[in-house]
């Protein structure tokens, strides 16, 4: 698992959501919502985005998420390293020593190694199971983190749509630098962040 791909996962999902809202907010869903502005209020855009690469890269909360699950990811590959390596000693000595058993003594010994085999692939698909369980539950809480704070942020700068872009999946081709608010989504997720009591 690399930063990167964690990033693009999580962004993936902000762009699904971004590219829905799009589509509620704009009858024909094409990306030049991003240079609508009110009438209203004048100048101000009602209409902006946000660099998701950016925004999960710099999101302390989604860096900790993602460096805990490499932890757990280290600790059950080499947990599983072990185990699979205890087996594999098992058999070399089987292997070594079979000429010399009696044959119910080697009935009885690979009948136990195809049972232990059998555990640790058990073993093995559990722990993986677990592991993207895991993940999938980290990263939403991440998103929903994210979601609900662009949500606030939208509703306090007038905002009616915010769009999401990345380098990897684009829903917008282009958008003028002064309707990026990454920077400002991304401290105001910080400060929220460090707020937080730490578990």
């Amino acid at each position: 698992m690399k930063n990167s791909s964690v990033f693009t996962k999580l962004a993936l999902g902000l762009l699904v959501a971004g590219s829905v809202a799009a589509c509620k907010q704009s009858p024909t869903g094409t990306a030049a919502a991003p240079a609508a502005s009110s009438p209203v209020s004048g100048d101000k855009p009602t209409t902006v985005y946000v660099n998701s690469d950016s925004l999960y890269s710099k999101y302390n909360y989604a860096k900790d998420v993602n460096n805990a699950l490499q932890s757990k990811l280290k600790a059950a590959q080499g947990d599983m390293q072990s185990k699979s390596e205890a087996f594999q000693r098992e058999v070399a000595d089987y292997q070594k020593n079979q000429a010399t058993m009696a044959a119910d003594q080697r009935q009885v010994t690979e009948q136990r190694l195809q049972r232990e085999q059998q555990q640790l692939q058990g073993y093995q698909q559990n722990e993986s199971a677990q592991l993207q369980d895991d993940k999938a539950t980290q990263y939403q809480k991440v998103y929903d983190k994210v979601d609900d704070f662009v949500k606030n942020f939208a509703k306090q700068n007038g905002y009616k749509l915010v769009l999401t872009y990345s380098k990897n999946v684009q829903t917008v081709i282009y958008g003028d630098p002064s309707l990026d608010v990454t920077t400002d989504v991304v401290k105001g997720l910080n400060d929220a962040y460090a707020k937080e009591p730490v578990k």
